[in-house]
């Protein structure tokens, strides 16, 4: 696969300006991998205005990036689309404008590819929306969270909904199942987090009283044997802050195969659960360009609907 066998000379416009390097060659350079990205980078291939450049480096008006051609051995590749993921992308975009668009994403789909992954959302999107000069995730879920995922559809919108996630603007609403009745007096999870390595280059995260300060909402939702339905809100935007903080309190989530317990697998056999049952169902945030509060909501997938039933109906 290649992307061509010449140099391009980029002259940045005032829909670029503002965004990292890094993430404009993720956009420009479609099918190379995150690491391709950055390796040519660091070798001093890319360059700004003749000179070489960090890949956090921000992008002016005017700027002239220089882009080598790349030659991509087949196994470096990035993936094509399946004709399935296009259709499964496609019945899964919840809202849109010129601004901004709403998705909710498949539990088992990386938001973007690296580490061992070829390919993750974003790119695929990229792929699949050839008539979109600029798409970027605002915000992220977990390879196995389902649910409300926000992306950009222009630099100006991105400046804009990240500044709304610093001033708390942004109302995330998450259903969860966990092991255990759940107190309906614990309404707070409050605990601070640390992410280490785990080995085997595996990133985890845990309770650590030197870690950042995270604080999570809870309200319960449904109650069954052995398990309980409930909403979390988390207020602090923490790496697994949902799963570690029910974890924390005794009240693992099913279906979690990083932090979850032995008796909430038997559980999560017992309602035939084969994935994490986290589920981002609500996102709210203010409209670039009008300002008005947008509600999104995604309807829980059928697996996790009959999940449900089955506890209801569990002896």
């Amino acid at each position: 696969m290649s992307q061509g066998h010449d140099v391009q000379w980029i002259e940045i416009d005032e829909g670029h300006a503002g965004q990292r390097l890094d993430n404009f060659l993720m956009t420009r350079l479609k099918g190379a991998p995150r690491s391709l990205v950055y390796r040519i980078i660091r070798k001093g291939e890319v360059r700004i205005n003749k000179k070489r450049a960090k890949a956090d480096r921000r992008l002016e008006l005017g700027d002239v990036v220089r882009v080598p051609p790349l030659r991509l051995r087949p196994e470096e590749a990035v993936k094509d689309v399946s004709d399935n993921l296009k259709n499964v992308l496609a019945s899964s975009v919840l809202a849109e404008t010129d601004q901004w668009l709403v998705i909710n994403k498949p539990s088992g789909l990386a938001v973007h590819g690296g580490s061992g992954v070829k390919i993750g959302l974003i790119e695929a999107l990229r792929q699949i929306r050839t008539d979109l000069s600029f798409l970027e995730l605002v915000h992220r879920l977990d390879r196995d969270t389902s649910g409300c995922l926000l992306l950009a559809k222009s630099r100006e919108a991105l400046l804009s909904l990240n500044e709304a996630m610093k001033q708390k603007q942004m109302d995330k609403r998450y259903m969860a199942l966990v092991e255990g009745r759940w107190p309906a007096r614990r309404d707070w999870v409050s605990a601070p987090l640390d992410r280490f390595d785990a080995g085997n280059g595996e990133r985890r995260v845990r309770v650590d009283k030197e870690g950042k300060r995270s604080r999570t909402r809870i309200a319960v939702l449904e109650t069954f044997p052995e398990m309980t339905l409930i909403e979390a809100e988390p207020v602090t935007g923490r790496t697994h802050q949902i799963r570690v903080h029910a974890q924390h309190v005794g009240h693992p989530l099913l279906g979690d195969s990083k932090y979850g317990s032995r008796n909430g697998e038997t559980l999560a056999r017992s309602v035939g659960l084969q994935r994490l049952f986290l589920h981002a169902h609500t996102l709210g945030f203010p409209d670039p360009k009008t300002g008005r509060t947008i509600t999104i909501t995604a309807s829980l997938g059928a697996d996790l609907a009959k999940v449900l039933e089955n506890a209801r109906h569990r002896g």
